[in-house]
C-alpha cells in the first residue's frame, strides 16, 4: 500500500437520507477504482462498508465506517454514514473529520429528512459540498423533479455539472457540462465507458445548462462578472478555475447523476472529486485550545507537533478496542507516543492500520492530513485529542444529541445485573448516542437511545457479542408535583415538656417558577428574626419536605420559598427545631 501525502489526500463524508445509495456508491467508488475485486451489494449482505450482523440483517448502515481507495496516483478516503434518524448522529462524527461532503440524493424520493439534517451538519463544518442523484435507474426516476427538489430545499446554488443520458432503466450515461463530452457505460455492471460527443437528443438541454454553470460561476466573483457582462463567456481557464474556488468557498455545489447498483457515472464522478473538492491540507490551519484554554493554532503539516483528533471508537472481535483518527499535524509512526490531553495519559500506538470496511491493511506511517485506525489504546474515547505532550492542542468534540426515548432494562436471569451494566458500558465506548442509568425515584435501570431501533440493535448486540439476554420493559413514570399559585404560610415547632424545649419559627412565601426550574430557596431575613445559623435548618426541612408532595407524595418541583420573617427562642431554639419548622 503506497503512502500518501496530504496534498494527494481527499477526505470525504457520504451522507444522506436512509436508502439513498449511500453504501452502494461506496462499493461501486471502491470496485472502479480496483479496491475491492466485487460490486458489493447491500441486497445480498456482501456491502464492503455493511460487514455488522445488524447491517447485514436489516440491510441498513447503522455506524460509520471508514473506507479508502486509489485513483490517479491519489488517494480517497471515504467516510460511509447513516441515513436513518436514528443513527444520523454519527454522520456528525465522521464529518467532523472530512475536508468535504458527498450528499447524495434519490432520484426517485428527492431530498428529503434526514437529507437536511446531514446537509446542515456539512454546512456546520463549513464543507464544500457535491450532490449525487443516485438510482436515476429506477423506475420513476426523473432530472427535471430531482433538481427541483434539490434547489428548493438545499439552494439555488445546487447547480448541476452534468446532465444524465436517459432516465429510469433507459439511463446509460452522463453529459460532462465542464468537458462537454459524453460518457456512456457498458449495462454489465463493469463501469466501463466509452467517450464521445454529446448526442443531438440532449444537445439543447446540455447546452442550457452549461450556460447556467457558466453564469453561476461568473455571479459567484466580481471579476469573473465583469468579464461575462462584458464579453458574455469566460475563458475555459476561467471557467475551471472560478469553479473550483467557488465550490472550496461553498458558493456553489455541483450536482452529478449515477446509479451505483448498474455501476453508471461512479468514474466521473471520482475525476470531479480530484478536480474540484479540496485536498487534505488545504484548510492551511486547524483550531485548538491549550491547557490554560487559549486558542492555538496547528498548520496540517508534517514538520509540525503532532496532533490527531479521535472521531470514532468501535470494538473488534479480534483486535479489541479500534479507534479511528485523523491526523492534523504531524506524522504518526508506531514510535510516536502521543498523550491524550482529554484523560491526561500517554497512549502507545502499535500497528497503524487503513480500513477497507473490516479489512485491515497495515502502513508504516500516516502523514498530515489522512485517516487511519490504531487498536488497543488503552484510555482513548471517542471525542478525545491526541498530540504531543509538550505541544498541547486540545481539539473540540463532537455534541451529540441527547436521547428521545428510554425503556426499563432488567435480566433474563437473575444475578446478571453486573453483566448487563459492564456490557452496555462497552457498547456505550463505541455508540455516544446511548444511555444506561439508574433512575432514582423509580429505582429502575434505564436505557435510551435516538429512537426505539436504536434500542433494539443495542439489546441484539449485547445478547450476540456478550451473551445477554434482557427485557425491556415501558419505564415507570417518575411524576413529580408542583404549585399553581402563590402561597404564604408559617411553619412552627413548639414543645415544652419540662426542661430544655424545642421552638422554631418561620414564616414563608411560595411562588411557581417555569417548567425545568426545580427549586429555588431565598434569605430575605433581616434584623435577626431568625438567627443566622438556623437559616440552613429552615432550607434542609423545606427541601425534605418537597421530596413527598401533598397531592401524591411524589417529588415538589418549579417553586421558590422565599423565608422572609419568623421567631426565635434563646434557650429552646436550635437547628432540629427550625428543621422541623421549616418542613
Amino acid at each position: 500500500m503506497n503512502v500518501y501525502e496530504g496534498k494527494n489526500i481527499r477526505n470525504v463524508g457520504i451522507v444522506g437520507h436512509g436508502g439513498s445509495g449511500k453504501t452502494s456508491l461506496v462499493s461501486a467508488i471502491l470496485f472502479d477504482t480496483g479496491a475491492t475485486n466485487r460490486l458489493g451489494r447491500v441486497d445480498d449482505g456482501n456491502a464492503p462498508t455493511d460487514y455488522d450482523e445488524e447491517e447485514i440483517e436489516r440491510k441498513i448502515t447503522i455506524s460509520a465506517k471508514l473506507a479508502f481507495c486509489e485513483w490517479n496516483k491519489n488517494k480517497i478516503n471515504l467516510l460511509d454514514t447513516p441515513g436513518f434518524g436514528n443513527f444520523i448522529q454519527e454522520a456528525r462524527g465522521a464529518l467532523r473529520v472530512a475536508d468535504a461532503a458527498i450528499v447524495v440524493v434519490d432520484a426517485v424520493s428527492g431530498v428529503m429528512v434526514q437529507t437536511e439534517k446531514a446537509w446542515a451538519y456539512a454546512e456546520e463544518f463549513h464543507l464544500p459540498r457535491l450532490v449525487v442523484v443516485n438510482r436515476m435507474d429506477r423506475d420513476t426516476a426523473s432530472f427535471e423533479r430531482s433538481l427541483e427538489s434539490i434547489q428548493q430545499r438545499l439552494g439555488r446554488m445546487c447547480v448541476p455539472i452534468q446532465i444524465p443520458l436517459g432516465e429510469e432503466r433507459g439511463f446509460k450515461g452522463v453529459a460532462d457540462l465542464i468537458q462537454m463530452k459524453a460518457y456512456t457505460f457498458a449495462t454489465d455492471g463493469s463501469g466501463k465507458s466509452t467517450e464521445g460527443n454529446v448526442p443531438e437528443a440532449v444537445g439543447t438541454r446540455v447546452q442550457e445548462y452549461r450556460e447556467k454553470l457558466v453564469e453561476a460561476v461568473a455571479e459567484s466573483d466580481e471579476k469573473l462578472m465583469e468579464k461575462f457582462f462584458d464579453s458574455g463567456s469566460l475563458s475555459d481557464e476561467e471557467f475551471v478555475t472560478g469553479l473550483k474556488k467557488q465550490v472550496a468557498d461553498g458558493k456553489i455545489y455541483p450536482v452529478l447523476f449515477t446509479s451505483a447498483t448498474t455501476n453508471i457515472g461512479i468514474q466521473p464522478l471520482l475525476n470531479v472529486i480530484l478536480n474540484l473538492l479540496p485536498d487534505a491540507v488545504a484548510r492551511g490551519m486547524v483550531k485548538g485550545k491549550d491547557l490554560q484554554g487559549k486558542e492555538v493554532q496547528r498548520k496540517i503539516a508534517d514538520n509540525e507537533p503532532f496532533s490527531a483528533f479521535v472521531f470514532k471508537t468501535f470494538s473488534d472481535p479480534f483486535t479489541g478496542r479500534v479507534s479511528l483518527f485523523r491526523v492534523f499535524s504531524g506524522m504518526a509512526t508506531t514510535e510516536v507516543q502521543p498523550y491524550n490531553l482529554n484523560k491526561g495519559v500517554t497512549e502507545r500506538f502499535g500497528s497503524i492500520v487503513l480500513l477497507q470496511g473490516k479489512t485491515q491493511v497495515g502502513v508504516p506511517r500516516l502523514h498530515a492530513g489522512d485517516i487511519a485506525a490504531v487498536a488497543k489504546l488503552k484510555e482513548t474515547q471517542t471525542g478525545d485529542t491526541l498530540c504531543d505532550k509538550a505541544h498541547p492542542a486540545m481539539y473540540e468534540g463532537v455534541k451529540w444529541i441527547e436521547p428521545v426515548i428510554s425503556f426499563a432494562i432488567e435480566p433474563k436471569s437473575r444475578g446478571d445485573e453486573e453483566k448487563i451494566s459492564t456490557a452496555i458500558h462497552r457498547l456505550m465506548d463505541e455508540d455516544l448516542g446511548l444511555r444506561y442509568a439508574r433512575e432514582p425515584q423509580t429505582k429502575e435501570f434505564l436505557i435510551s437511545g435516538q429512537g426505539q431501533m436504536h434500542v433494539e440493535i443495542a439489546v441484539a448486540r449485547l445478547k450476540k457479542r456478550y451473551g445477554v439476554e434482557v427485557l425491556l420493559k415501558p419505564p415507570k413514570v417518575p411524576y413529580r408535583e408542583t404549585i399553581k399559585g402563590k402561597a404564604d404560610v408559617q411553619g412552627k415547632h413548639k414543645k415544652q415538656s419540662g426542661g430544655h424545649g424545642q421552638y422554631g419559627d418561620c414564616k414563608i412565601r411560595m411562588e411557581p417558577l417555569p417548567r425545568g426550574s426545580d427549586f429555588e430557596f431565598v434569605n430575605e431575613i433581616f434584623g435577626g428574626s431568625i438567627p443566622r445559623n438556623f437559616i440552613p435548618a429552615v432550607e434542609k426541612g423545606i427541601q425534605e419536605a418537597r421530596q413527598k408532595g401533598v397531592l401524591a407524595g411524589f417529588p415538589t418541583v418549579d417553586f421558590r420559598v422565599v423565608l422572609y420573617d419568623g421567631s426565635y427562642h434563646e434557650v429552646d431554639s436550635s437547628e432540629m427545631a427550625f428543621k422541623i419548622a421549616g418542613s
